[in-house]
């Protein structure tokens, strides 16, 4: 592969991605594993896009829409997409909905190819309820895509471990992995994440009501078509047939005999976006230009690098008429993009909107060198204490500031970098100058038409703003206070009350952990974490865990069911951790009365407590884990500490 490639395919997969965190969910309206499909795979290989037994695949085989999911283990907007994979089946359900997993490792990804084939033999040798633990596992862990690891997490899924180790040396599946491939190579999805629904295109990691609109009116279709005759099982072949020929793919094929319909662009977004300045936002330009450029960035970030030469070439073309508003939206996967922040907020702090561009171009200029050796130097340059940086990196100094750029950026659906919006106008992506031009321009005329109307240049910002669309507030869940059996941690009557389900098998619960521990560090006896059960269908040993962990409650307090809680996730890493002699164990190691535990356990004395906690997350609709309900506010998944501190803050304010 020559360089070329590897830098076009990475931008292939920053488009796909530019469309928080993986959730499982918990099925309705049919008794099937989450991961599972009922009633086997029907051969759908006449199809554009074929299915098969050989396929992955979630959801009924004869559901009259099938999603294809196009996807890398290692590229970070195929996790992203998760949350709204999870919404769709929610929504749904597998009655109407089949999701059919297709490998695309990308050939910049050097750990995804030895990923996807260690799933491809997970699958062939276990069937889909393993594929999606592996799949599950890979997602939670794509920073240690290793082969102990592969074989760790097939383990875990059930493998045969000795047919999976075969299978992985003699790459004995490798031949599906490179059959995807050249399936997905030929439709033209060369960017990761990339989706065919019935064989309508859908590319990157775009919000649930894109999918929906496409879902949508597929369902109608294959209603049509059911309606009309079309058995059940054949409506995805003659659906994907017809939306095939109809893409522009097609078009590509035809005879130059018959013209092409020429292909409509997506509608422009036109909407002004309400987004606010805060005092200490570093500005470039004078503070009453006509157009204001609100960015978000992200120092780790090759493409906000990339734009660097665009931005330039904005403000010496528009000089007076803009300024350019900086905001940091370091992204999870940028573990650099913080501490290099923190250099440019230093500066910033010593030197005012001067020093603090002076800072952002020169850790542009050093990047992608941004460990600390490069920072150090970069700090120095810039006449800056590196000692004092680290000491106020450790401390959080400025984490306060850098979370409220990134909540907002959330707000505004701005989940990739870069991120412009021009007096509110959204503009995604290292977009060519041409591009800006365009709505620089329109804003600058209908700024001036302001201004000959009598708003004052300073103002005209704030004028536009006023109109300005307002992000949508947090989802909410009805569910009634938790009993006052339920352990907890945190202050007994706090006004701010977190109920957590969770399932002790689940890895994106225990990925969560370190999320909630932060949570009760930083927020004390003001908030309450109160701990809901809800082990998962498909999770076997999960409902056990959770009867141990209120016997242990039920002996010891609080005290006791939190230390036994967080024994059960660190036993949650073996296979075996979480059967019976596991638990056992750690009753023991606690120092449980373990007549009392084993008669516990034998009676299922816990049993409908447990179910008691699952009944209420059903009823108020929260059917995955992990799920907060903070002061009624919804937060699905194991999200950023970002994503807590906006919910708890708002929670805060209504508690007064």
């Amino acid at each position: 592969m020559n360089k070329g490639t590897a830098i076009v395919g990475f931008f292939l997969c920053f488009l796909a991605g530019m469309g928080l965190m993986w959730g499982v969910d918990r099925s309705k309206g049919v008794a099937i594993s989450a991961e599972g499909a009922e009633g086997g795979s029907l051969d759908h290989s006449a199809a554009p896009i074929p299915v098969t037994s050989k396929d992955p695949s979630w959801g009924n085989a004869d559901a009259p829409v099938t999603i294809v999911e196009i996807s890398d283990f290692q590229c970070p907007f195929c996790s992203r997409v998760g949350p709204t994979m999870k919404q769709i089946k929610d929504t749904y359900g597998p009655q109407k909905v089949r999701i059919v997993w297709k490998h695309q490792p990308l050939p910049f990804h050097d750990k995804a190819r030895p990923a996807h084939e260690a799933a491809a033999a997970v699958h062939a040798i276990a069937g889909n309820d393993a594929f999606w633990k592996f799949h599950d596992s890979a997602f939670a862990n794509a920073q240690a895509l290793t082969p102990e690891n592969f074989e760790k997490w097939a383990q875990a899924a059930g493998v045969d471990m000795a047919k999976f180790k075969e299978a992985v040396a003699t790459k004995k599946y490798a031949a599906k992995v490179d059959e995807d491939m050249a399936m997905a190579n030929k439709v033209g999805a060369n960017g990761t994440p990339a989706f065919r629904i019935n064989g309508v295109t859908v590319v990157g990691a775009q919000p649930f009501e894109k999918f929906k609109e496409v879902i949508d009116a597929q369902l109608a279709e294959a209603q049509k078509l059911v309606a009309a005759g079309t058995p059940k099982d054949k409506v995805y072949v003659e659906l994907t047939k017809k939306n095939a020929a109809a893409s522009p793919e097609a078009a590509a094929d035809r005879k130059p005999a018959e013209p092409a319909k020429p292909q409509q662009p997506p509608p422009e977004d036109t909407t002004v976006y309400k987004v606010n300045i805060n005092p200490d936002d570093p500005i470039l330009g004078p503070k009453d230009a006509l157009v204001t450029i609100v960015q978000w960035s992200d120092y780790q970030c090759p493409f906000c690098k990339r734009v660097e030469d665009t931005m330039k070439q904005v403000v010496d073309t528009y000089k007076n008429d803009v300024r350019v508003v900086w905001k940091d939206n370091a992204l999870p996967f940028h573990p650099r993009a913080i501490p290099a922040a923190y250099v440019a907020i230093a500066n910033y702090k010593a030197k005012g909107d001067k020093g603090f561009w002076d800072a952002h171009h020169a850790l542009f200029e050093s990047a992608p060198k941004l460990e600390d050796d490069d920072l150090k130097a970069v700090a120095e340059k810039l006449g800056l204490s590196w000692d004092t940086i680290k000491k106020d990196i450790e401390a959080k100094k400025y984490a306060a500031k850098i979370d409220l750029n990134m909540e907002q950026a959330s707000d505004l659906d701005a989940r990739g970098t870069p991120a412009f919006f021009i007096n509110g106008r959204k503009l995604s992506g290292a977009q060519p100058f041409d591009a800006f031009k365009k709505l620089i321009d329109g804003e600058l005329e209908k700024a001036k038409g302001l201004v000959a109307k009598g708003t004052p240049k300073a103002k005209v910002y704030e004028e536009i703003m006023k109109e300005g669309k307002e992000p949508p507030p947090p989802e909410k869940k009805e569910v009634p206070p938790p009993e006052a059996d339920n352990a907890y941690k945190g202050g007994k009557d706090a006004k701010v009350v977190i109920q957590l389900w969770s399932d002790y098998e689940c890895p994106f619960c225990k990925r969560v952990e370190p999320t909630v521990t932060e949570i009760e560090k930083e927020y004390g006896t003001k908030v309450k974490i109160v701990w809901r059960d809800l082990p998962l269908p498909f999770h076997q040993n999960a409902p056990g865990a959770a009867q141990a962990a209120r016997e242990a409650y039920a002996q010891k307090g609080n005290a006791g069911f939190w230390k036994f809680h967080a024994k059960l996730f660190e036993a949650s890493g073996s296979p075996d951790g979480l059967k019976r002699p596991g638990l056992d164990k750690i009753a023991e190691e606690l120092g449980l009365d373990m007549a009392k535990f084993k008669d516990a356990m034998d009676s299922g004395k816990h049993k409908a407590r447990v179910e008691k906690d699952a009944e209420v997350a059903n009823k108020a609709g929260v059917s995955g884990t992990p799920s907060f309900v903070i002061n009624g506010y919804y937060i699905s998944g194991a999200q950023p500490i970002s994503a807590f501190k906006k919910v708890i803050g708002r929670a805060m304010k209504e508690a007064k």
